[in-house]
């Protein structure tokens, strides 16, 4: 029984907007348009907070006629559309969501071509694509948002997320590395290692970061079923079974846990099941009387017995008939 089923890679995006003042993402918007800009540009930054994406993307575009020029009105809408495309993608509305998703990655071309040299955009575009499992795509945008901001955590995150979606777990592993170092209180960043861990057969090192993750949350069940599932792989199936039953206190109706746990004290089971007794030997039958070398000896002895009946009889008369014939 596979218990260890390929993980979905769920990607947590918060939203990224600039506002018409902020200078944390792209530059401010030419100052004869910036008034009617900015307000549109605020307007829409609370619309979608407020989940009305529609009427954001209104916005934005509202702020795009004023200020066509600006990055950060293609930026904000590219932003808008993914978060529709996500919404349409979980109401099950395929065609609307890919719709949604080829809008946001052409909003965000067209900041960076307004704006070359900032690194949100290329980030914003290749989050976009690994959201599509697009990670051949996205990887030279994470690459490039890299290049121009060394100490973006979130660039290294998502494109530890792409090579996790292309299999490339040392590289991945790498990637969190350097995001847990630069942003230590993200929790996926400590997932997602311990996945590549675990791909990588570094089952001990995923162990301690599902602990991690479990001291912080200790009512994560989904972490302790990992770190049951990792433990299964080191065939430590005490320690799984604790993992899985503590999962279960707080989900009880788990169906996927309890199947986890029914193989793993099954496995226990056989581990600790006393050896069957030994067979006793069957005993191999000897040779048959009937054999070549049986036959031989017994030719030899006729022939001998033979020629000792001869001798023994070669001097006496023969006796003859008294019959006058």
């Amino acid at each position: 029984m596979n218990i260890l089923n390929k993980q979905t890679i769920i990607v947590s995006i918060a939203l990224l907007l600039c506002s018409a003042g902020s200078h944390v993402c792209l530059g401010k918007p030419p100052a004869k348009s910036a008034g009617g800009a900015a307000g549109h540009m605020q307007k829409g930054i609370e619309l979608a907070q407020q989940k009305n994406f529609q009427g954001a993307i209104d916005e934005f575009n509202k702020a795009i006629e004023a200020s066509p020029k600006d990055p950060r009105g293609y930026a904000n809408r590219g932003t808008a559309y993914r978060q529709a495309a996500q919404a349409a993608q979980a109401a099950g509305d395929a065609g609307g969501a890919a719709t949604r998703y080829s809008a946001a990655l052409a909003d965000f071309s067209k900041a960076i071509e307004f704006s070359p040299k900032d690194e949100v955009a290329y980030r914003e575009r290749g989050m976009t694509a690994v959201m599509q499992n697009q990670f051949d795509a996205a990887l030279p945008d994470f690459d490039k948002a890299i290049e121009l901001k060394p100490d973006d955590a979130f660039a290294y995150k998502f494109r530890g997320f792409a090579e996790i979606g292309l299999n490339q777990w040392d590289k991945a592993l790498a990637d969190f590395n350097i995001a847990i170092q630069k942003q230590p209180d993200d929790p996926q960043n400590y997932d997602r290692r311990a996945w590549a861990n675990r791909n990588l057969k570094n089952y001990d090192a995923a162990v301690t970061d599902y602990t991690l993750l479990i001291e912080k949350n200790p009512n994560d069940a989904e972490h302790l079923v990992k770190r049951g599932a990792t433990y299964t792989s080191l065939q430590q199936y005490e320690k799984a079974i604790a993992d899985y039953q503590a999962a279960l206190k707080l989900k009880p109706d788990d169906y996927d846990t309890q199947q986890r746990l029914q193989y793993v004290q099954g496995m226990l089971a056989a581990k600790n099941a006393p050896p069957p007794p030994s067979a006793s030997p069957t005993p191999t039958p000897g040779p048959g009387l009937i054999t070549p070398l049986n036959v031989g000896i017994a030719i030899l002895a006729f022939v001998i017995i033979a020629i000792v009946v001869r001798l023994l009889t070669r001097g006496k008369a023969e006796e003859t008939c008294s019959r006058i014939r």
